[in-house]
Formats: structure tokens, sequence, C-alpha cells
């Protein structure tokens, strides 16, 4: 059954942890009812600059993503920093964005949905980038010329009708490699713009760019 966002109010949280913690922000998580989740691999960007913003030393990330309604991924949220003091560099990064519709997930209904949405202020943006193997830290370092303190790498494959190429007549899928930017709102426009410009994104074959509103956030230095 497809949910949309006028009859359900469900975020989806973001934990980008140092390699070997996830099954302790999972556990964390399972005590506040949130039970589901996804963890991906990924590797976080060289730059001591860029650590220094995400508050991390160690290059491997575990990614871990979980569903759950508006205000019980909060409660988690806050329980999950306090309890790992995402306060303090090196201890990860949390945050949410918003969900427009789900498939085989129970939506709980809120009369003033819309009202709290409406409320919100958007600080950060989650600009995603996705890009053929090898070109991830030039999405970085465009990112960085632009405003931005750096990111998270994620491997993935792409199966799309520019994404193919053709070896002894079979069509072979290149890897992929996606890039996670938090961005303060305000420099998104020119972090995006200066990517867009490197890697010439807006032609076909080049990549995709999607950016998510980001409701809460945690762990973020300046």
């Amino acid at each position: 059954m497809y949910c949309d966002s006028k009859a359900c109010n469900v975020e989806l949280i973001h934990f980008i942890v140092n390699y070997g913690q996830s099954s302790k922000f999972i556990h964390e998580a399972k005590h506040c009812g949130i039970t589901g989740c996804t963890v991906m691999l990924g590797s976080g960007t060289v730059n001591n600059r860029i650590m220094d913003y995400l508050g991390i030393s160690d290059v491997r990330k575990e990614i871990i993503l979980m569903l759950a309604e508006s205000s019980k991924a909060h409660v988690a949220l806050e329980h999950i920093h306090q309890h790992f003091k995402m306060d303090k560099p090196n201890h990860g990064i949390a945050y949410t964005t918003a969900i427009s519709g789900t498939v085989g997930t129970s939506c709980i209904k809120h009369e003033n949905d819309n009202m709290e949405r409406g409320m919100d202020e958007i600080m950060y943006h989650s600009i995603n980038v996705v890009v053929e193997k090898g070109k991830a830290e030039e999405v970085i370092e465009a990112a960085v010329a632009a405003g931005s303190k750096g990111g998270t790498i994620i491997n993935g494959r792409g199966a799309g009708v520019h994404e193919t190429s053709k070896l002894f007549f079979m069509d072979i899928e290149p890897e992929k490699e996606i890039v996670l930017i938090l961005s303060e709102a305000d420099k998104t426009e020119a972090i995006v713009a200066s990517i867009n410009e490197r890697l010439k994104i807006d032609e076909p074959g080049n990549g995709i760019i999607f950016i998510q509103e980001v409701k809460r956030a945690y762990g973020i230095y300046k």
C-alpha cells in the first residue's frame, strides 16, 4: 500500500558513523521502537580540515538508514545524540530527511502534520551526487571550492539507459560512486553549481544530483 505525504508523517534517519559502530546505534534505536534499518559501507574524505568538520578520524564509514514516524524519529535521534555524545568530535553525524511517500510501511496520521512541517526552519540540505567510479574525489573538490566541508562516498552500481557500455556485444553496468554532502542551506546552490560546472552533470550519462531538506541534524561542526 502506498502512503503519500498527506496521509503519513515519516522521516528517514541517517547515521554516518565510524566503521564497526553501527550495531551499537541500531541497538539503541530498537530501544526507541525503531526496528528496521539498512547499513551501507562508505568512506570519508581524507582532507584533515574536512575530517575536523565531520568530526571523524576513521576513513571507513557505516551509513545507517532507518524509516520512522516523525515524532518517534525525533525521540530516537535525541536519545542517541545524548547516549553517544554526538556533540563531541569523532562521535558521528545524525540527521533526518522528509519522505514524500512510502510502500510497505505503516503510516500514522497527524492532524497537525502540515502545520508542523510549515514551522520547520531548514538549516541544512543533504546533497546526493551519483557519478561514475573515480569521479567522487572531483565532486568533493568542487564542493569544497564552493564552501563545503566534505562528504561521504558510497560505492554503487548503475543500470540506466545512459549508464551502460559494450564489451563483446554485452551491456556492462559500470560501478558508481554516491557522494553524500551535508550543506548549510545558504551554500547549497553554490555547491551544486560548482559540482555541475566541474563534472557537467547536466549532460546525459555524467551523473545525477538530488537534494533533500534536512529536518534535524546532530554532530555537525562548523
